[in-house]
């Protein structure tokens, strides 16, 4: 392969790394566990005090949002601090 350049490396950055565009924390990811604990504890609750009833509420969900490029994302904020 070689060894690369900062400019190379700068530009392999771009184009691999990633960044969260949603506007959440990028940690909260990680926390898909909370919602499915939430719904299973209201399941076991609704069913406790009427059996063969479930699904009161409408359950909590959770997706995941792809992250974007890089340089996608710092193309983008260019653009928003010129509109400002």
């Amino acid at each position: 392969m070689g060894r690369k350049t900062p400019q190379e490396k700068k530009r392999l950055s771009y184009a691999k790394d990633r960044r969260n565009d949603y506007g959440e924390n990028d940690k909260s990811s990680r926390n898909k566990r909370y919602p499915h604990r939430t719904n299973r504890h209201c399941d076991r609750q609704i069913l406790v005090a009427e059996p063969g009833r479930l699904y009161l509420k409408r359950p909590k969900s959770w997706r995941k949002c792809a992250d974007i490029p890089l340089g996608e994302y710092l193309r983008m904020r260019i653009e928003r601090r010129g509109r400002d």
